[in-house]
């Protein structure tokens, strides 16, 4: 059921963006269609702050650049730019709804602080519910269900149901030094309020000020945060500090933002400000996904 304020995209629009991600048309609204579509989305599609950190950078009251569909998806396809989580999240939610899927947004809380600082994608299928996640991109869909769920490799994903009748979701990705739990509900979220939250996100974001992109291989994720470049794959994680000329190479050639983009993120102060030093608040109590408990 697709809520009233929803906006989806323009047929045209839907097949070019298909086209770029390198999926077949028609894409059917089944289990292997959903595998294809998230698939090629964590593959093509970056996680990044870019255009988030350049309208803060410009500042003005405007809304936040992404957070209509039909935007996201013209700069994706002109300039390389993805988004942070209300932003993809919503993209690929509309996106695989005009293809026939049941899908819906979810919200919920990374790092299980008790805030909502996170937005997600569920679907559902004849085969049970299956988490699509934007920003953690673990290349296939993680399935929901009454029992705890995992899988190894470049990229760990675990989900387990919460007493609260929603769920964890537990992945390992850097820079972080295991791993990190999302606690998330399964109500449907309505586009009006995923934009509320965004907005919200001006004031508190480890987004906002330091550079942020990840771009997802087969076997391997690369990620630049701040000035360093992580690689991980199923073997572990290799760290290299960046200089400045690097990291912006990096981001036109490895995370795919065009020239003139990255250019607009430099004169915004990206650039200088993603090489001040971070403040790390204090992380919550340590705990563990359920492959790694004791019984």
């Amino acid at each position: 059921m697709q809520a009233q304020d929803d906006i989806g995209i323009e047929p045209r629009l839907r097949d070019e963006v298909l086209l770029r991600l390198g999926c077949a048309t028609p894409l059917r609204p089944d289990a292997a269609g959903l595998g294809t579509l998230y698939r090629s989305w964590c593959l093509q599609v970056p996680f990044d702050n870019i255009r988030k950190m350049i309208a803060l950078g410009q500042g003005g009251e405007a809304p936040l650049p992404g957070g209509d569909a039909t935007d996201f998806f013209e700069h994706w396809l002109a300039a390389g730019t993805g988004g942070t989580c209300w932003t993809t999240s919503n993209a690929l939610c509309v996106l695989a709804r005009s293809l026939g899927f049941d899908a819906w947004r979810v919200a919920g809380s990374m790092r299980d602080l008790g805030i909502i600082n996170h937005g997600s994608v569920l679907v559902r299928g004849d085969d049970g519910h299956w988490l699509l996640d934007t920003s953690i991109m673990y290349n296939e869909p993680a399935p929901i269900g009454t029992a705890p769920f995992s899988r190894d490799g470049a990229f760990p994903v675990e989900v387990e149901p919460s007493a609260d009748g929603g769920f964890l979701l537990w992945v390992d990705v850097p820079p972080g030094p295991g791993y990190t739990c999302c606690r998330l509900n399964t109500q449907r979220v309505s586009h009006a309020q995923f934009l509320a939250n965004y907005e919200v996100s001006r004031e508190r974001s480890p987004f906002n000020t330091r550079l942020y992109a990840r771009r997802n291989r087969p076997e391997a994720l690369v990620l630049l945060s701040g000035s360093q470049r992580y690689v991980k794959t199923a073997s572990g994680v290799t760290r290299q500090e960046l200089a400045p000329e690097e990291l912006v190479q990096a981001l036109r050639d490895e995370i795919g933002i065009a020239p003139a983009v990255v250019a607009a993120w430099v004169a915004a102060g990206g650039l200088e400000s993603s090489y001040r030093p971070q403040h790390n608040p204090a992380a919550p109590a340590p705990s563990e996904p359920p492959s790694r408990r004791r019984p």
